[in-house]
């Protein structure tokens, strides 16, 4: 090989180590442009995500401090309309103590009318008396002087002559005075009465709640019925021994009844029973457990209701077993009406008449609250609620005017105050008044004659006659049929045949009267 060709040689092979490191060069700058490229769209990704990122966060930002807003202004919104709501039975509340005094005013401005009119009237009385004395003493001096001159008597017998015939005439027109003065007191002190007993109604209006004999308990399945009676029926006569009460399992679905007269022990095996069902377990020794739970609790639940009866009224310092016995008031009924919430209306009822009429009101309220304390017992003591009553406030020191208002409050004895008096006249709204008593009127009616009739159905009785409200009856014998030994025997037989043919709540009074008169007249 010659010179020439190495030459070519060498010099093709440099142009191409040019060419190939050009070659190379331009490919690494293709290879940077190109990765130049990539991660300027890479960022530009990266910025797009940020803006779409921090986009979403200034909306869901935005959304929550929307939803935040909407549910202050729900809270403002609510904390408003209570806050009217509140304004709006406070305005009512206003509205009618405003009324109250207004017919409070009214009545007063009534009363210092009538006592401006009576005031008026008596002036003018005076005034009369005064003109007719003094008329008197002129017709005096005159007929004196007819008298000395005509009859020729002395001045002195004149005088006591016409002394005595104007003593008789002042005497009649005395007379005549007072009679129309105690008429018109009478009219007025029964118009002051009406109105009084009138603002005592208004001022104790209470709720018409009627009681049953029965308790219905619910419970959560039909499966629950066999355990409640248990096998051979163990659980159901465990349960009725130990609280007295029948249960009645019937087809009634998810449900039986509690049957009895004693609402306690009808409460006891409420409790008792709904502290079973709950618990699941029902065995004999479960059951008595839960019965004993449910004595304890029921002797809390009544002092309780005891309690909160004396509190209502403002009544302090009352014996805690008279506490207690007012407590189980509340699970009594008189004629489907609940005794405490009627002992409760008397008790307000007697307090506002006494306020009306000068008298102590904490003494009338606590006489109307215990003037029925008997009914509480009276299935357990024998006896009337009354004498019971009476015998429970004796035994706790309870004053005496409290003692005669729970003895006279039926007409048993007299009533020895004022205060006595008007618990018997609130005892008689509050039984009286609609709806207080589930009694039928046909069905009262029915019990008084069916008593007189079975008196009546004796011989020898002459009148049979049904009384306060059928508590008692009075019957009269002719005395020349029956003795004074027929007597008693005839009260005996009356009241066993009460006991065997009629239906009555508490006790009936029979009373045989025998009544021998002799008259005669002085001709």
């Amino acid at each position: 090989m010659g010179f020439t060709e190495i030459a070519f040689a060498i010099i093709a092979l440099i142009v191409g180590l040019l060419g190939g490191v050009y070659a190379g060069k331009k490919s690494l700058l293709q290879e940077q442009a190109r990765e130049k490229d990539e991660a300027h769209i890479t960022a530009q990704g990266i910025i797009e995500n940020a803006k779409r990122s921090a986009e979403s966060e200034r909306k869901e930002i935005i959304l929550n401090a929307k939803e935040e807003l909407q549910r202050y202004r729900n809270e403002v919104d609510s904390e408003v309309r209570d806050r009217r709501s509140e304004v709006k039975k406070q305005e009512d509340r206003l509205a009618q103590r405003e009324e109250k005094l207004d017919n409070r005013d009214s009545a007063i401005t009534d009363k210092e009318n009538q006592l401006s009119n009576k005031e008026q009237s008596l002036r003018d009385r005076t005034k009369k008396v005064e003109e007719t004395e003094r008329a008197a003493d002129e017709l005096i001096n005159k007929r004196n002087e007819e008298l000395v001159t005509v009859a020729e008597m002395s001045r002195d017998d004149a005088k006591k002559l016409l002394l005595k015939e104007m003593d008789e005439k002042l005497a009649h027109d005395k007379a005549i005075m007072i009679k129309k003065a105690e008429q018109e007191a009478n009219d007025t002190a029964d118009r002051v009465a009406k109105q009084i007993v009138l603002q005592a109604i208004e001022r104790s209006g209470a709720d018409t709640v009627t009681e049953s004999t029965v308790t219905v308990v619910h419970l959560p399945n039909d499966d629950m019925k066999g355990r409640i009676i248990g096998k051979e029926g163990r659980n159901i006569k465990t349960l009725e021994s130990l609280t007295g009460i029948d249960l009645i399992v019937d087809d009634t679905p998810e449900a039986v009844v509690l049957s009895g007269f004693d609402p306690i022990r009808r409460e006891i095996a409420k409790l008792a029973l709904d502290k079973l069902i709950a618990d699941g377990r029902i065995h004999p020794a479960k059951i008595e457990e839960a019965v004993e739970k449910a004595r304890k609790q029921m002797d809390s639940k009544v002092r309780e209701v005891g309690e909160e009866a004396t509190f209502d009224l403002g009544i302090h310092s009352l014996h805690p077993d008279l506490v207690k016995t007012l407590g189980r008031l509340y699970y009594r009924t008189s004629y489907g009406q609940n005794v405490l919430n009627h002992s409760i209306e008397v008790a307000k009822l007697t307090g506002v008449m006494a306020a009306e009429l000068g008298e102590d009101v904490q003494l009338a309220k606590r006489a109307g609250l215990l003037h029925d304390i008997g009914k509480a017992v009276d299935h357990e003591v024998e006896g009337s609620h009354v004498q019971i009553g009476t015998e429970f406030a004796i035994k706790y020191q309870e004053p005496e005017t409290v003692i005669n208002a729970i003895a006279s409050h039926h007409g048993d004895v007299e009533p020895t105050s004022v205060i006595a008096s008007l618990v018997a006249i609130a005892d008689a709204l509050s039984a009286a008044r609609p709806g207080a008593r589930s009694e039928s009127l046909e069905n009262y009616i029915q019990r008084l004659r069916s008593l007189e009739a079975i008196a009546k159905d004796y011989n020898g009785v002459q009148n049979a006659f049904a009384i306060q409200a059928g508590r008692e009856i009075r019957v009269m014998v002719r005395p020349d049929e029956v003795d004074d030994l027929k007597a008693i025997e005839l009260a005996h037989d009356i009241s066993k045949r009460i006991e065997n043919e009629l239906d009555y709540p508490g006790q009936i009074k029979v009373i045989v009267i025998r009544e021998k008169r002799a008259v005669d007249y002085a001709k």
